[in-house]
């Protein structure tokens, strides 16, 4: 039965992010506030450009990752195998989503392992909640499921707003960290931490590196609201089972609304967790949540970030435009990167990241 609910959720929760308006209401990523210097002599020729950066190994021909997004029910089978071809034609990084219902039973597995099956050269990671994490005694059950895709990499996602505002959430957050620093120390291969819209601040980014994660996807806010995304669902489930009426979950989803705005700005965490680069020589940081162009994965770039995740666009432009479509915005996206670094004088990656950020006035 407990599968059979988390099939259902994660089914309500790509549903919805493709239907409804769940962007954040007052809040931005800030990325819309700094600009870049125009170089008017980049002294560079274009068709030098090398976007190339190296993530968990491998190559990839520009710093984005397709962001743990689905998985867990009957329809991510197809989902994450388009995603999937799509990131092994254009050499980029992906993450599955959170593979709880793979932890409980085996129904849905091969909407994971679909992954590797057809993408079988670029990093790939696993991804399971804190809440999970807080209960392991030992690394076993997330190794098989790191086994499942032959992951790269293994994420943890924290989202204690996410499962406060579910009705049928996990709240207690007790042990996540020692969960956490008990898989570095365990696993054989990395573990990632991330946000999922609320933002890594520098505290809990140092509590990290304490625990020996070298790896951190702020995620913040100003893109999806996750919040939105259950405030949503709670009104949903509520009208349910009061016959249809809507106004009937307005009572028990007022104090839900209150939270659809909270987080981090993406901006703003970012260059915390940045600070933190000067201390740590091997953190990589991953700049996600509300990335909606190839010139945010640029001002990510300079703004500390070694890679950009984007989620929620690629799977509309994947939704709405099948396979080609796909293909056609990561393309896009590349280009626009490109053009920011022509138009700073940046010839690799390396360069892009010694590019400072201007303020609009």
């Amino acid at each position: 039965m407990r599968s059979t609910r988390t099939s259902s959720r994660k089914q309500q929760h790509v549903e919805i992010t493709l239907s409804k308006d769940v962007s954040f209401r007052t809040k931005t990523t800030g990325f819309e506030r700094f600009e870049f210097t125009h170089n008017a002599l980049p002294e560079l020729n274009f068709s030098e450009i090398d976007t190339g950066v190296s993530f968990l190994g491998k190559k990839l021909s520009f710093p984005l990752i397709i962001s743990s997004m689905t998985g867990g029910y009957a329809d991510a089978q197809r989902i994450n195998r388009h995603l999937a071809e799509v990131c092994e034609e254009k050499r980029i990084a992906m993450g599955v989503g959170s593979q709880r219902q793979a932890m409980e039973d085996s129904t849905y597995h091969r909407s994971f392992s679909i992954v590797r099956e057809v993408a079988a050269n670029i990093p790939v990671f696993g991804n399971i909640g804190a809440a999970e994490v807080a209960r392991l005694t030992d690394a076993s059950k997330v190794q098989r499921l790191a086994e499942l895709i032959r992951a790269d990499a293994f994420a943890v996602h924290l989202n204690p707003l996410q499962e406060f505002l579910q009705p049928e959430g996990d709240t207690n957050f007790r042990g996540v960290l020692k969960g956490i620093e008990l898989l570095v120390k365990n696993l054989n291969i990395p573990v990632i931490v991330k946000e999922i819209g609320a933002g890594i601040s520098l505290q809990v980014a140092k509590r990290l590196l304490e625990a020996g994660v070298r790896i951190i996807d702020v995620a913040g806010s100003g893109g999806t609201s996750w919040a939105g995304v259950e405030i949503i669902r709670r009104k949903e489930k509520s009208a349910k089972r009061n016959n249809g009426k809507r106004n009937s979950g307005k009572e028990e989803s007022s104090f839900a609304s209150q939270f659809w705005d909270w987080g981090i700005p993406t901006a703003e965490a970012l260059k915390q967790v940045a600070s933190l680069k000067s201390q740590t020589s091997n953190l990589t940081i991953i700049s996600s949540g509300g990335i909606s162009s190839g010139l945010d994965v640029a001002k990510s770039i300079a703004l500390g970030a070694n890679l950009a995740g984007v989620a929620r666009p690629m799977l509309k432009a994947l939704e709405s435009g099948g396979v080609k479509g796909l293909s056609n915005q990561i393309e896009s996206w590349e280009m626009e990167v490109k053009g920011a670094m022509f138009l700073t004088g940046s010839k690799t990656i390396a360069d892009l990241q010694k590019q400072q950020l201007a303020l609009k006035s």
